[in-house]
């Protein structure tokens, strides 16, 4: 009876080390914490991963900043810190000027139809891929930070006068508009705006809806200012290429697969996610502004120079910049047309 039960625990044993062997685990590095509508997301990727791969791959994810932080992205997913990781392009303009296209002030608010252009202009740009793949580098897939807003302490943006002497935390495009009409603006992370706002490092903190409820900025934030003026939608996940390579077919399949999506996922989990946003803001006694059409259209104008700016630091770097602009608003307006038409996807049941 020893003998078959010794047997029988190292048939186990082999089984499990014949599991354990076949399963390639993929570390991906993540700035921010596990909590609010992104981290939810990329636990969906994961999840997924898994399940259509048959338990032949798994995303074991370093939340935190635990492997690096969001501004040491790019160069340790590169050198292979981590197999894969979270990457916020305006961190990188030089590096991740392609993806950055997806920050530009277009006049596009929608999360979807930003993701969704986005994506596919990654997938199938030749010119992109060749430079991502010079930096050992490929593209997974694609979130957003959706509508950028402005919350802040002890001040309120009620106009864009309003803005002139704030001391701002602001990224891309949107921030050097809040510079030129007079903000002082301090280079600081999003997961350190809290700390700011609390100190008076800070005034106040570009931000987007989901983003505030889960870093809790609410909580050092007395007015809230929707801008409906566009996006930050170059927060994607990428991968280093040599490891990518090294996967079978069939793996590389299923993380570009269950990327792309991610999108549709995405989508509706951000939509939710800033309306309770909100609401929660004003449970909290934040108060909820929105401008004047005139102001809006203020910030739309003073965004459309960083349009050429863009184009040009495109070229520069090898990039054919006013192609790619024109084919990203094609492709704004091919799924605008699509979410007018046919509605979203979670709500038609197609995702």
């Amino acid at each position: 009876m020893k003998f078959l039960k010794s047997a029988a625990l190292a048939a186990s044993l082999a089984v499990f080390s014949t599991v354990s062997n076949a399963e390639t685990v993929l570390i991906h590095g993540e700035a921010g914490p596990n909590r609010g509508a992104r981290a939810a997301s990329l636990q969906w990727f994961a999840d997924q991963v898994q399940e259509r791969s048959g338990g032949d791959l798994r995303i074991d994810i370093q939340w935190g900043g635990a492997l690096f932080k969001d501004n040491a992205s790019v160069p340790s997913i590169r050198d292979g810190v981590a197999d894969m990781g979270s990457v916020i392009a305006v961190y990188f303009p030089q590096e991740m000027v392609g993806y950055g296209i997806a920050d530009l002030p277009v006049q596009n608010p929608d999360s979807w139809v930003g993701m969704r252009a986005t994506d596919e202009l990654m997938r199938n740009s030749d010119a992109i891929r060749a430079a991502l793949a010079e930096m050992n580098l490929v593209y997974i897939g694609t979130w957003t930070t959706s509508q950028v807003n402005i919350g802040c302490k002890n001040a309120a943006i009620r106009s864009v006068a309003d803005v002139e002497g704030l001391k701002v935390r602001g990224v891309g495009a949107y921030g050097k508009v809040f510079g030129e009409l007079g903000a002082n603006m301090v280079r600081m992370s999003i997961y350190d705006a809290y700390q700011g706002l609390d100190t008076g490092l800070i005034d106040c903190s570009q931000g987007y809806s989901y983003a505030v409820a889960a870093l809790k900025q609410a909580e050092v934030m007395d007015t809230y200012t929707l801008l409906n003026w566009g996006q930050v939608g170059g927060v994607g996940m990428f991968m280093n290429k040599a490891m990518f390579d090294s996967l079978t077919p069939e793996q590389q399949a299923v993380l570009e697969e269950t990327g792309r999506d991610m999108v549709d996922q995405f989508g509706q989990t951000i939509t939710i996610a800033n309306e309770k946003a909100i609401a929660s803001m004003q449970e909290q006694g934040v108060e909820i502004i929105e401008l004047p059409e005139a102001d809006r259209a203020a910030f739309v104008e003073r965004g459309a120079p960083f349009l050429g700016e863009w184009v040009e630091s495109a070229n520069a770097a090898g990039l054919p910049g006013q192609a790619l602009l024109d084919e990203y608003r094609a492709l704004i307006e091919k799924y605008t047309a699509i979410r007018d038409t046919d509605g979203y996807p979670w709500k038609t049941g197609s995702n």
